[in-house]
């Protein structure tokens, strides 16, 4: 009953097997094809965009700086204003500036100090809205 390891060709001879077994390899190789045809068709999907045109004007406009103190002082370009005239002074600085064109182009920096009232903030970004400037930014550190 035991096993003959060598020699001759006896009933419990072990023979050597020289098959290679594909099945394991080719079951993954169609699971990867299946991950690969769910993967790849949402890579490549594609999203539409509307971009704006590229504009001639080769550098933006200077923006007109308006700075709000903690006391509520506001300032223009470093002159001294108020709230009922910023509207006018904002046009006449830009005027200055030699930007008198539509104010939907021209760009407006408001700059407050930390212990400003939120009102005071929103009282001047409505009033610079409500006259048509709508490129405005909020300053959040010094411009040097």
């Amino acid at each position: 009953m035991a096993a003959k390891l060598s020699g001759g060709g006896g009933r419990y001879a072990i023979r050597q097997n020289a098959d290679i077994n594909v099945t394991p390899f080719v079951d993954i190789l169609m699971v990867l094809l299946v991950i690969f045809m769910v993967a790849v068709p949402t890579a490549v999907t594609s999203i539409k965009l509307d971009l704006p045109q590229a504009s001639s004007q080769a550098t933006p406009l200077k923006p007109v700086a308006i700075a709000i103190q903690n006391s509520g002082a506001l300032f223009l370009s470093g002159q001294a204003t108020r709230l009922d005239t910023l509207a006018s002074d904002l046009s006449a600085s830009f005027k200055a500036n030699g930007q008198a064109g539509a104010r939907g182009d021209q760009r407006v920096m408001i700059s407050a100090q930390a212990d400003v009232p939120y009102e005071a903030l929103m009282g001047v970004i409505n009033v610079v809205h409500r006259n048509g400037w709508t490129k405005v930014g909020i300053v959040n550190e010094d411009l040097h």
